[in-house]
């Protein structure tokens, strides 16, 4: 039975694999295909789905994609398989580090107005992801180029302990943040009509996707505590390219919700598209929120939004929004 690697032993990995398990490098091979099909389809469905290509949540989206994830998947397969000199391969998983684990957090809060109408909660999970960055990018990286090429037993563990701290970390940021969409989404469909039957439907769509987040949060831990560096590095890049996805659809969600309007076709009237891609669920540059003179001074209700922001099929169906909402 293989025993779990001690913090004071070199993650095995970063000098490139030697070992002999074909399970292994074809669970490597598998995890980082995945990655990179799913970034790359949600490259594309991006500049398919929205009509501009603006706002934080798209350009978010688009790094943590571009920058984020492929970088990342692939710096770690030069690494494994040593392809590539050392520094190359850390460069190009740091850069992808660097933008797609903060990155996941920023989509996250881009669009956590829609559903929070407290500026100080909004303004604590914005500084929470910015002091998290700094605190724990910078000492992860300087700690792996030095066990890289120090490899002395200190380094090596101050590199262990800190890889499994900020992994914990930006897993605990994520669920934080995911807990408050669940929590916030749940007194928002309290609010709305008897009547309406897309109600409990969505809600369980929103707890369900949440869940699966939080879920493949808890898969990367386990695999990072019981010390399968390799996998861990592949594994966690196919994980942010899912949640990724799934976060698509989970804002796609609040905007059909935070809309409320009955005439708006649901989901099954668009089985072509699967549910994180159907266009009409989708807006493009509602990805702020409104000024705090706007909120107190107009009071514009929740199903208030920019005709401008949303695709050109919800446009011709919400004809007397435009008076009010070219504004925006």
């Amino acid at each position: 039975m293989a025993t779990i690697p001690s913090i004071s032993e070199v993650p095995d990995g970063i000098h490139g694999y030697h070992g002999d398990n074909r399970a292994v490098r074809t669970l490597m091979i598998v995890f980082s295909s995945i990655a990179l099909y799913n970034s790359i389809e949600l490259f594309i469905l991006l500049f398919l789905t929205f009509n501009h290509y603006r706002g934080l949540y798209f350009w978010t989206l688009l790094l943590s994609v571009v920058l984020g994830v492929i970088p990342h998947a692939i710096g770690h397969l030069l690494l494994f398989f040593s392809l590539s000199p050392v520094w190359v391969s850390l460069t190009f998983s740091c850069i992808g580090f660097y933008v797609m684990i903060p990155g996941q957090s920023v989509v996250l809060y881009s669009r956590l107005h829609l559903v929070v109408q407290n500026n100080k909660v909004l303004r604590f999970v914005l500084w929470l992801i910015i002091i998290d960055a700094v605190i724990l990018l910078i000492p992860t990286t300087v700690l792996t180029f030095c066990t890289a090429y120090i490899t002395t037993q200190p380094i090596v563990r101050g590199y262990n302990v800190m890889e499994r701290m900020q992994l914990a970390w930006f897993c605990a940021q994520e669920i934080l943040i995911s807990g408050i969409y669940i929590v916030e989404t749940v007194k928002l469909l309290r609010m709305m009509p008897d009547k309406d039957r897309r109600r409990t439907r969505i809600m369980y769509e929103l707890l369900a996707i949440n869940l699966i987040i939080i879920l493949l949060d808890v898969c990367l831990l386990v695999v990072e505590y019981i010390g399968l560096f390799s996998l861990q590095t592949a594994l966690k890049s196919m994980v942010y390219s899912i949640k990724l996805k799934l976060e698509f659809g989970v804002l796609g969600k609040l905007v059909t919700l935070v809309q409320n309007n009955p005439s708006q076709p649901t989901s099954s009237e668009h089985e072509e598209y699967p549910g994180f891609v159907d266009p009409s669920q989708i807006t493009t540059d509602v990805t702020h929120a409104a000024p705090r003179e706007s909120r107190l001074g107009g009071r514009r209700g929740w199903n208030t939004m920019s005709v401008e922001s949303l695709p050109s099929s919800e446009r011709r169906i919400r004809p007397s929004t435009r008076s009010t909402d070219n504004k925006v």
